[in-house]
Order: structure tokens, then sequence, then C-alpha cells
């Protein structure tokens, strides 16, 4: 456990974001290795298995709302000194990722053709995403073990044993992507299938490292049977702050649902480009991501020590540093686009598409990097209705229009990137008008 109630705010912030980031660009190359192999199959295939990667943004909704709701518990568990406490939610976070990790096998396996049907822009793209599916859903329901026990070491303060294994089950999908995928060394290449089980693999061989880790090495919080009997108030305390964050990326999965759908009529490279663009995006995320991701425990802790002016600097200092990040970056885009989609893929139509795509979307990097900030400040709180609130404002920003331009004649690719920038922008304004009021609301520490 690590105590951050004292020390420099600054130092607290870079000593987590930075082996946090390596962890989550560690998670992403998960996606981006099987792009560049699955990019040597054809557009075809690139398209099959971007849209199926959507669905991504569902289970990572179900991570959240169990990954937040155990971060800020157990962090406020440990600014209290309260150890019992942190490790009843500990193990009973355990329980919950069972079931979520069997709730998603029985829910993938029985929407995932229905999904694909809706979105894929040719049979041959639905028949890519389903080959992808099919391997890749296991991996899937694993992540919820990963989630549990990385949540809880957040929570206390320790990020570097989660940056490890996952460091390690990423070397492991590197190392298969190509045997499976191609076929390298076996002759038996397996296509989009093979990436999702080498993803599949690694994840399976990351939950075993994780809890060994817990068995051996980890003392605040460890494993106890005696715990695991369903608690159901520990379940209501996580699933009510986790559910709004959540709901969150079920809304996102719904927003990019809905771009795969506006943009169909443009053919597979259109949606390949954009499946490209938007992860080669999610990539340039993650630095300002794991600066949000500290956020919980640190202000969390503060503020279960009911050290306000310790939590205010936390907003502040994040802030600072993710504009900086985020402006640093919508300078590397605007200056070279075409190189980043270029080494995904050689067809001309797809690296057109990814790069119009970054060119445009690139400007809301600024407006996005405040979204993250506030949303690590609300989670911190142990409320995450805000951030929820916030995303909402997109259902009618940008979804109404989106499906309403569609359907005009004349109607551009590029049009669905201003409309997006747009209501990032809302959505920012929106978020800091809201974080404002929890400040005023629950920072009265001084005054009880």
């Amino acid at each position: 456990m690590k105590d951050l109630t004292q020390g420099s705010i600054p130092k607290h912030i870079i000593h987590m974001a930075l082996p946090i980031a390596v962890g989550m660009f560690v998670q992403t190359l998960y996606y981006l290795v099987d792009l560049y192999f699955v990019g040597n199959l054809g557009e075809v295939a690139l398209a099959g298995v971007s849209a199926a990667g959507n669905m991504t943004f569902l289970i990572i909704a179900l991570t959240q709302i169990l990954g937040v709701g155990t971060v800020s518990l157990i962090s406020h568990a440990v600014g209290r000194k309260d150890k019992e406490d942190a490790n009843l939610i500990f193990n009973q976070s355990l329980v919950l990722s069972l079931l979520f990790g069997i709730f998603t096998l029985l829910a993938g396996y029985g929407f995932a053709a229905i999904y694909m049907k809706t979105i894929a822009a040719s049979e041959e793209t639905f028949i890519a995403g389903m080959d992808y599916l099919n391997w890749f859903i296991p991996c899937m329901a694993l992540q919820f073990a990963l989630v549990a026990t990385g949540s809880a070491l957040r929570g206390t303060g320790i990020v570097k044993p989660t940056m490890l294994v996952q460091m390690l089950t990423v070397i492991i999908n590197i190392i298969l992507a190509p045997v499976l995928i191609a076929g390298w060394g076996t002759g038996m290449p397996m296509g989009v299938a093979g990436a999702g089980l080498a993803s599949t693999i690694a994840v399976a061989i990351g939950v075993v490292l994780m809890f060994v880790y817990f068995h051996r090495l980890e003392k605040y919080v460890s494993f106890n049977r005696q715990l695991w009997r369903p608690d159901f108030t520990s379940w209501k305390k996580i699933l009510a702050i986790g559910f709004p964050a959540g709901g969150e990326f079920i809304l996102l999965f719904f927003f990019m649902g809905v771009i795969y759908w506006v943009i169909r009529d443009f053919g597979s490279a259109a949606q390949a480009g954009f499946g490209l663009g938007s992860r080669i995006m999610q990539a340039f995320f993650l630095p300002a991501l794991a600066i949000s991701f500290s956020i919980p425990a640190i202000a969390g802790q503060n503020y279960g020590a009911k050290m306000s002016e310790r939590v205010r600097d936390t907003f502040k200092w994040a802030t600072i540093m993710n504009c900086i990040i985020m402006s640093t970056l919508l300078f590397v885009i605007q200056w070279q686009p075409e190189w980043m989609v270029e080494g995904f893929s050689n067809d001309t139509k797809v690296i057109g598409y990814g790069t119009t795509f970054l060119l445009m979307i690139s400007w809301n990097f600024i407006p996005s990097g405040l979204i993250f900030t506030c949303s690590g400040m609300f989670q911190s709180f142990a409320n995450t209705w805000p951030s929820l609130i916030s995303t909402s404002t997109r259902l009618i920003t940008f979804v109404i229009p989106a499906v309403w331009l569609s359907q005009q004649s004349g109607f551009q690719i590029e049009t669905v990137w201003k409309l997006s920038v747009a209501t990032v922008i809302v959505q920012a304004f929106v978020s800091m008008w809201l974080m404002r009021h929890q400040f005023e609301k629950r920072l009265v520490f001084e005054n009880m």
C-alpha cells in the first residue's frame, strides 16, 4: 500500500501515470498488432476485425462498472486506514468478475452475429468479423479477472505489477499473432481467427500471473475464501459507483455503432479506414487517459482523509498535464498523419479515409483531455453520474444529427468527423460545469 495523502501531488500523478500509461499502451498493442497482420489480409478482413473490435466498448463498459467501483471504495478505505473494508471490497470484486465473465461468454456468442449483421458493409465483412469474434470472446470474458486484481492494486496506490503483467502478455500476443494469423513456422494460417486466439491465450496467461502475484506477494489486500460469500451490500456499493461509468462506454459503443452504420454506404474501405484511424487515435489518448486513471486513487485517498486542498490540487495538476499532452499530440497528428496509417495498410483508399479521419478528429484532443480529467475526479468522489450525464449530451448533439444527415443527398463522410469534433467540445463544457458543482458540494470538510 502507498499513502497518497502525503507528498507532492504532481509527483504522485507522474509516478502512477507512467506505469499506467505503459500498461495501457501494452494493452492497446493487442489491437494494433492484430490490425497490422490483419491489414495484410486486405480491406475486407481489416473492416471485419475493426467492426467486431467495437464490441470491446461493451466489455470496457462492464469492466468499468467493476473497476471504477473497486478503485473508489478501496482508495477511500485506504484513506481511512480501514484494511478490513478494503479486503472485503477486493474479494467481492473477484466474485463479481466471475459473474461478469460468464455473462460475457453467454451474451457474446448469443448476440455477436446480430451485431455484425447490422453494421457490416458486406457479407464478406460479416464473415471476417465473426471469425475473429468466435476466438476473441473468451479474451473479453477473461478481462474481468485482470480488472478486479489491477483495480484493487491501483486503489492502494500500486500500479507496477499490473504493468509488468500486461507487458508480458502483449509480448506473448506479438509472438503468437504471426504464427496463428499468417502461419509462420506452422504452415497453417488461421487468418483473422488467429488474431482472436492469440489475444485469448495471452490474456489467459496474464490472469494466471496476476493470481500468482496476489497469492505470493500482495499483503494489504489478499484472497480470503471466507469473504467470497456474496455480500450484496458490497455489490450494491461497487455497482452503484461503477454503473454510470460503465454507462459511458455503453454510449460510446452505441456512438461507434452509429458511425459504422452511417458510413456503411461508402464501402469496406471507409469502415476499415475509420476503424484503423480510431485505434490510432485511442493509442494517442493513452498518456491523458493514464493521468485520468491515476486521479481516482490519489484524489480518492485524500477525499477519504478529508483533505480538500489536496483534492483540488490533484484536479489542477492533472488538467495542466493533460492540456499540455493533448496539445502536443494535436501538433503531431497535423504534421504527419499519413505515416501513421501507412504502417498498417497499403490500400490507397483505406489510407485516404484513415488520414482524413485523423486530420479532422484530432481537433477534439484538448477537449477530450478535459473530459478525461473530470471523469477521473468524479470517480474519486465515488459519484460517476456526472460523467454519464456529460456523455449523454452526445445522444442529442451527435447521434440524431448524424443519422439525419446521412439520409440527405450529397452526404459526405467528412461531415461525420466535423460533427464529432463539435459535440466533443460541447461535452467538455458540460463536464467542467458539472465538475465545478461537485467541488462546491463535496469539498466542505472544514465546515462540517
